[in-house]
């Protein structure tokens, strides 16, 4: 929505005290428009607002702070790592037959567990596991995402998957024999479900925060008084969105790095305790509490509009995704982004599944070598999502073209995996395999996570953000309901965890293609925008005749 024209000598401080009068009108008071109509009940919500509050110092650094400790080490990495081991000591080798052990040094391999009355391979319990969990997810993204554009639902919705995630992390301290790997594989999808949403939800306040920095609104404050070109206002705005995004990226690899250098101090001394996985997993989880929740005390509130009379929460989301899919033809772009994003973060989600099974095979389940990993890939991850963002802002580079070159190595990673087929000299059947697989990972796809949510805000429509992140979130994580299943039907038919990779590779190099030249972000952006005031205009003028009825009787 449009500010205050400005005189064009206008300081930061003029458009601060401006702001300023502003709140002292009703905060939340809604942009008139932002809500439009038809037969069915209400389609579109603009989240804007005319007092939405400047993003203060502490607000941004809560955020970051969040993302630092919400770094995945807990629910995504060592949660699966604790289930699959228990898994595998509660299986069996098929060729010996039940009652065998799967640690025995003369065992097939391969271990089973029984399942469905049968019996299916631990790999592939814990990519169905996955699979599950991101069918779950498809229906939370799609039931409840876009319902988060109304009220402050979304602010609370956040809080409350943060607390279940926090309480399926603490409740791990109960995995300490292998009969309950069932138990495990139950917490393990609770959290990794739930860790999913955050980062979804999360991802969801990025674009209001970045169109709210005192830097933004000034920006567009100076494009309406015509200081500055559309282009020029456009490329900074930009590098605005590039810079908080890498900065909360950043963040997020520098709680990885912490929480892996705090895990040692438990699992060096405690090696021989049974409990120090459990003991290691409460301490990660304490870290992100005691970093996460200042942004539930410092997040300003911009609310969006109320839900409408005979609505529901649970209803509203899917009429929005509905009435949004019919939108492609006015925002192509931003629907090739999305299909194209949905198979490359399937392909991605997935191989990262799949080498961390490799992984953990090979390195028996350790928490201790699991934990050096991390930190290589932490330490690349934090160095090159700097290294990446000062080299775009110095050279003025698109984000798309960024974003390109770390599709290069989504690429390879499979590609990599799917030589193993043929040979045993490559294709992370060694150490240094791994070691080199969490370097390049860190080098080049901390980055893409960043850019590519940029991607996303830049073809976002203003003010339609938890929407359209709702459909990007069912393309990120939920989409990986797809790439675990049909895996894991390979590897039960061949019996190698490597028949996964050449599907995979295929599925990451022809989504990176339509990216690459189907996808244009400056006319998607400009799409993107006119879409967004249209259906403004159309609300202000529906609006306006219905205030003039009343007036009428």
């Amino acid at each position: 929505m449009s500010l205050p024209v400005l005189p064009r000598d206008a300081t930061d401080n003029d458009l601060v005290q401006m702001d300023e009068k502003s709140s002292k009108h009703a905060v939340g008071d809604l942009v008139t428009g932002s809500v439009e109509d038809n037969s069915s009940g209400p389609v579109f919500v603009s989240s804007i607002n005319n007092d939405e509050p400047i993003v203060t110092r502490k607000e941004l650094w809560a955020y970051y702070l969040y993302y630092n400790g919400d770094n995945g080490v807990g629910p995504l990495g060592f949660s699966m790592t604790l289930f699959q081991s228990l898994a595998f000591g509660a299986g069996y080798d098929p060729v010996k037959g039940p009652g065998s052990s799967c640690n025995a040094t003369d065992s097939s391999g391969q271990c089973v567990l029984p399942w469905a009355g049968g019996t299916k391979s631990v790999s592939s319990i814990v990519l169905i596991s996955n699979g599950i969990s991101f069918a779950i997810m498809t229906a939370i993204f799609t039931t409840i995402g876009s319902a988060a554009d109304y009220g402050t639902f979304g602010r609370w919705l956040l809080c409350v998957i943060t607390c279940i995630c926090w309480a399926s992390q603490f409740a791990e301290m109960s995995l300490t024999v292998p009969s309950r790997w069932g138990l495990a594989m139950a917490l393990y999808m609770i959290g990794f479900i739930s860790y999913g949403a955050t980062l979804v939800f999360y991802a969801a306040l990025f674009p209001r925060l970045a169109r709210n920095t005192l830097h933004s609104r000034t920006l567009r404050a100076k494009f309406e008084a015509g200081a500055i070109s559309r282009e020029e206002y456009e490329v900074e705005e930009s590098m605005e969105k590039n810079r908080i995004s890498n900065i909360s990226t950043a963040h997020s690899n520098i709680g990885y790095i912490v929480t892996l250098c705090l895990n040692l101090t438990i699992l060096i001394p405690l090696a021989k305790n049974p409990k120090a996985n459990n003991y290691t997993l409460v301490l990660v989880n304490s870290y992100w509490v005691l970093l996460g929740i200042w942004w539930f005390i410092f997040q300003q509130p911009r609310p969006g509009p109320r839900l409408p009379k005979g609505e529901s929460y649970l209803t509203i989301g899917w009429k929005q995704i509905w009435a949004a899919s019919k939108q492609y033809k006015k925002l192509p772009y931003t629907f090739i982004y999305l299909f194209a994003f949905f198979l490359l973060a399937d392909g991605l989600n997935t191989t990262g599944t799949l080498v961390s099974i490799c992984q953990n095979d090979k390195f028996s389940f350790s928490f201790l070598q699991n934990t050096y990993l991390g930190l290589a890939q932490a330490l690349t991850s934090t160095f090159s999502t700097f290294g990446f963002w000062y080299f775009q802002r110095y050279f003025k580079i698109s984000t798309k073209k960024m974003f390109i070159v770390t599709n290069v190595f989504t690429i390879f990673i499979p590609f990599w995996g799917m030589l193993g087929i043929w040979t045993n000299k490559v294709g992370f059947h060694n150490v240094w395999e791994f070691w080199f697989y969490n370097v390049i990972f860190g080098l080049f796809q901390a980055p893409y996570y960043a850019f590519s949510q940029t991607m996303m805000a830049e073809l976002t429509p203003p003010g339609f953000d938890n929407m359209f992140f709702g459909l990007f979130g069912l393309s990120n994580r939920a989409s990986s309901m797809i790439g675990p299943n049909v895996i894991q039907a390979i590897i039960d038919k061949s019996g190698s965890n490597w028949m996964g990779f050449p599907f995979l590779f295929a599925l990451c190099f022809s989504a990176s293609l339509v990216i690459w030249f189907f996808v244009d972000v400056e006319k998607g952006r400009r799409d993107a925008g006119a879409w967004a005031d249209s259906i403004r205009k159309k609300a202000d003028s529906a609006s306006q005749s219905s205030v003039d009825i009343v007036n009428v009787n």
